[in-house]
């Protein structure tokens, strides 16, 4: 196992150690905690991939017949007037 060393300022330690205390942990936990989910997220492209598939399987029904049809996508009305 490595020992690392962090440099914070006071204020931002204290706080930490007061957070870390409320949830009944160590400010050494909650770092190795985040280092593990950093170390462990891979690329940019897995997590989007990884949304990608989350945001698809949210999708309850889908069907490409109830689009609109290619004329009525391009359609302009009659008299309105060009910019």
């Amino acid at each position: 196992m490595k020992n690392i060393t962090v440099s914070l300022d006071d204020e931002l330690y204290r706080r930490a150690r007061i957070r870390a205390a409320q949830e009944d942990t160590s400010v050494s936990a909650v770092v190795r905690r985040f280092l593990i989910e950093f170390a462990s997220e891979g690329t940019e492209f897995d997590r989007l991939k990884r949304q990608e598939q989350d945001l698809r399987a949210q999708i309850q029904e889908f069907c490409a017949s109830d689009r609109l049809s290619r004329q009525s996508v391009h359609e302009r009305q009659i008299g309105r007037k060009k910019r």
